[in-house]
């Protein structure tokens, strides 16, 4: 009967570490299904990720990061986009490319050039996102800022489908100066 106690005993304690371990895991990485095209080429539709919500409590907003946040129309749907601007930056788009504080954004992994145009200047406590596939995204170019508060994290890494598992690493290089 001891035998029997301890083995139960035991079960219990695995089956504690497991929900612990898993509660830890919900708190710092959040799974997110890509439900659009509008990142394609980046991500597809139907892929998962896997989100560091923990990103931004230590450490800063990058231009280039891929982040979920709740859409601030409607703060139940989570949209995922990259960051352009920054707080304080002057973002322009203009004659097929992004320009961020005078400076043209080498943009490898866009889908196609934006074909349309605009400026914008991202205020305090806000961020400027656009998705890679520039011409079908709704974006910070049709309904404006993402407020800090509302971002979840970082996006890094997909997960599934298991043929397109990677880690998201993708950055913003600046060219020279826009004419």
């Amino acid at each position: 009967m001891a035998r029997t106690g301890q083995f139960l005993f035991e079960i219990f304690q695995t089956l504690l570490l497991a929900v612990v371990l898993y509660l830890m895991v919900d708190f710092v990485v959040a799974r997110v299904r890509v439900e659009n095209i509008s990142m394609r080429p980046t991500l597809v539709q139907g892929e998962f990720l896997l989100v560091n919500k923990l990103a931004y409590r230590w450490g800063e907003v990058g231009r280039g990061d891929i982040v979920v946040f709740h859409y601030p129309q409607n703060p139940e749907e989570d949209y995922i986009k990259r960051v352009i601007g920054l707080p304080g930056d002057d973002v322009v788009v203009r004659d097929h490319q992004v320009i961020v504080n005078g400076q043209v954004l080498q943009e490898s992994y866009i889908a196609a050039s934006p074909g349309y145009e605009g400026e914008w200047q991202v205020p305090e406590g806000s961020l400027f996102v656009l998705g890679d596939n520039r011409n079908q995204s709704s974006d910070s170019h049709s309904w404006g800022f993402v407020p800090f508060e509302n971002v979840l994290g970082r996006a890094i890494f997909i997960y599934w489908p298991l043929d397109q598992m990677r880690v998201l690493n993708d950055v913003i290089v600046v060219n020279a100066a826009a004419p």
